[in-house]
């Protein structure tokens, strides 16, 4: 009788599928993600902490200092859909994003997390004519329709340099 020989096998971690993106509420109606390559700093701010600046575009609230650093505070919702982040808040959900040498803060209105996305990317829809330039696409995760942004699309939006 052959008695089989075992070998033992190294444990190899399981690599996961997929990018990560970090997950969040544009506004109260639109999940949103964005590829976590770009993400540098997730962080709650007081609405006090931020400096309103005279004869901005409507969607920069204003500067904030953090770590000694001077950064934008964009209204991301407003920048995208006109809709404002709810100016009634006493604290804002920041994420502070770099492409390349331009960091800039993105205000939204919640932080969901990170999450692996292995979904395929599903082309555009028409008549989102505002959002469309900042839009990779969408993906459905969970019977749940998540808008994929374009952080360089962002970072280098006419709407933030063109006042």
């Amino acid at each position: 009788m052959d008695i089989p020989i075992l070998t033992p096998q190294l444990h190899q971690p399981k690599t996961s599928v997929g990018e990560s993106y970090l997950r969040f509420q544009l506004n109260e109606d639109t999940p949103a993600v964005l590829l976590m390559k770009y993400v540098q700093e997730v962080l709650i701010i007081s609405t006090g902490r931020i400096t309103p600046i005279p004869n901005m575009p409507e969607c920069i609230l204003g500067l904030f200092n953090r770590r000694n650093r001077i950064f934008w505070a964009i209204d991301l919702a407003f920048m995208l859909t006109s809709q404002p982040v709810d100016a009634s808040s006493q604290q804002y959900h920041v994420m502070i994003i770099r492409v390349g040498e331009t960091p800039l803060s993105l205000i939204v209105r919640e932080i969901k997390g990170t999450i692996r996305l292995v979904s395929d990317l599903q082309p555009l829809e028409e008549g989102t004519a505002t959002i469309q330039p900042y839009l990779q696409g969408y993906i459905w995760q969970h019977q749940e329709k998540l808008l994929v942004l374009n952080a360089e699309a962002i970072v280098h939006s006419p709407s933030l340099y063109n006042y």
